[in-house]
């Protein structure tokens, strides 16, 4: 039987997050479930935000109004909030996805996750870290390929990090799990980077998969071990 795909909200700041980046966007969230909600918020009435009402058809997305009707308020970061509460009190999504590079989100992300509900963020390098914490995971713009400087995906690996700085990532996790055998399963070994450090991603050092970050790397050893799952270990 075909496993049902966690339902997502998808609410994205369009104030502060450029229409181009969209398709890019919404194909890494088919990775993490089901987009059931798409729904942006800004003031589309300014000449600025032109360019969502060709996006907003083409992806299916709800574009909600949110006019600057005062001077300093963000009217449409309200609207997203008040929205995003509707949508947890419904009980018919498994997690939301918070598209915005604002910490202003930082409380609504903490509130869902409270909930017992995921919160995957996406938004750029500058974001705060308050925001980027507050969520299960959160994704770099720039490591999708959806940058205005890095249109290009092939563009990633020039500016990735080096490996190497990954390694006391990994380390600190491998201290941090409690167990006598030597050799850690990879699989739950990145479940808990991630769970530590919600923006570690692997591409961000120019690598597609932990196998591939670790294999890089000369302190750690891998070896497959039951049903073929891929163990690594430390050298040192």
């Amino acid at each position: 039987m075909p496993v049902d795909r966690p339902l997502l909200a998808v609410l994205i700041d369009a104030d502060n997050t450029s229409p181009k980046h969209i398709g890019a966007i919404l194909e890494e969230i088919a990775g993490l479930g089901e987009a059931s909600v798409r729904r942006c918020y800004g003031d589309f009435s300014s000449q600025q935000m032109a360019g969502w009402n060709r996006v907003q058809a083409e992806h299916g997305i709800v574009p909600h109004h949110s006019p600057a009707n005062t001077v300093g308020k963000n009217s449409s970061d309200i609207s997203l909030v008040i929205d995003a509460m509707d949508l947890m009190h419904t009980g018919r999504f498994n997690g939301f996805v918070l598209v915005s590079s604002d910490s202003d989100f930082t409380r609504l992300a903490s509130r869902i996750r409270e909930q017992g509900l995921d919160v995957y963020g996406i938004g750029q390098k500058k974001t705060p870290d308050a925001f980027r914490k507050a969520c299960k995971r959160f994704i770099f713009l720039e490591n999708i390929g959806a940058t205005e400087q890095e249109e290009k995906p092939q563009k990633i690996e020039a500016k990735a990090k080096s490996p190497v700085e990954a390694r006391d990532i990994i380390l600190r996790a491998m201290d941090a799990i409690e167990q006598d055998d030597e050799w850690y399963a990879l699989g739950p070994l990145g479940q808990y980077i991630t769970a530590a450090d919600p923006d570690f991603d692997t591409r961000t050092y120019g690598k597609k998969k932990l196998s591939d970050l670790v294999k890089e790397l000369k302190v750690f050893e891998t070896k497959r071990g039951p049903d073929n799952q891929l163990l690594v270990r430390r050298l040192d």
